[in-house]
């Protein structure tokens, strides 16, 4: 049997995970909370085939340490990573082994954001709720508003200034558009256009669930 352990429930609740990859007769599927420093080494003990790494704890515990996550490739485990602290960690182990997947992990692969800010959101710690808005998925939508003409570049620079200048929990788009100078229509606009787009973390986190179950597909045939 092939044992999968994600560490995600913030970019993407546990149900909606299940929906997309479950255990099944020849696959375990364990979902664990963001990770944090010290778990891979617990569970490891699990012996897990694959590891994906969705959601980690920033500034609330240590994160997870790049030791940890290279202990695990060389004991033969796939550890995979996306959207939050696994697009960081990812864009920093890659060439180590470590497979990053979607937008977040190859802004920071390229370089185009490098600090953990950029993902970092504030959270219920029991229910998991995200209770702010990450800084690369307010850049990933304003960028796409310019592309759509909703926004200049010039005021996709405005809102994005107030947005780094915002602590991180803070930040959400109901702050950054009271605090702009755009005209009341276009941040009308804005907003149904940002509630359209969705979250790009959380399509990140699709993308890497999807990619493992095409991949326990392949190996079926």
């Amino acid at each position: 049997m092939t044992r999968i352990i994600v560490y995600t429930g913030l970019s993407l609740p546990f149900e909606e995970a299940k929906e997309i990859l479950d255990s099944t007769d020849e696959v375990e599927v364990i979902y664990k909370r963001p990770i944090k420093r010290g778990d891979l080494g617990l569970d490891l003990k699990e012996n897990p085939d694959i590891i994906a790494i969705i959601d980690g704890v920033f500034h609330q515990n240590s994160a997870v340490g790049h030791k940890e996550i290279l202990e695990a490739i060389n004991k033969g485990v796939k550890v995979y990573g996306a959207s939050s602290m696994g697009a960081l960690r990812a864009s920093e182990l890659d060439s180590l082994g470590m497979v990053g997947v979607g937008y977040c992990y190859r802004q920071y692969a390229t370089g185009e954001i490098e600090s953990d800010d950029d993902v970092a959101v504030m959270l219920d710690s029991d229910t998991l709720e995200a209770l702010s808005v990450p800084l690369i998925s307010m850049k990933y939508v304003f960028t796409k508003a310019v592309e759509e003409n909703i926004l200049s570049e010039s005021e996709k620079d405005e809102l994005l200034s107030i947005a780094k200048s915002e602590f991180y929990p803070k930040r959400n788009y109901a702050n950054a558009l009271a605090k702009s100078d755009l005209e009341n229509d276009k941040k009308g606009e804005l907003v149904n256009f940002i509630r359209e787009t969705g979250d790009i973390k959380k399509r990140d986190a699709e993308e890497l669930l999807h990619l493992l179950n095409d991949e326990l597909s392949c190996r079926k045939d």
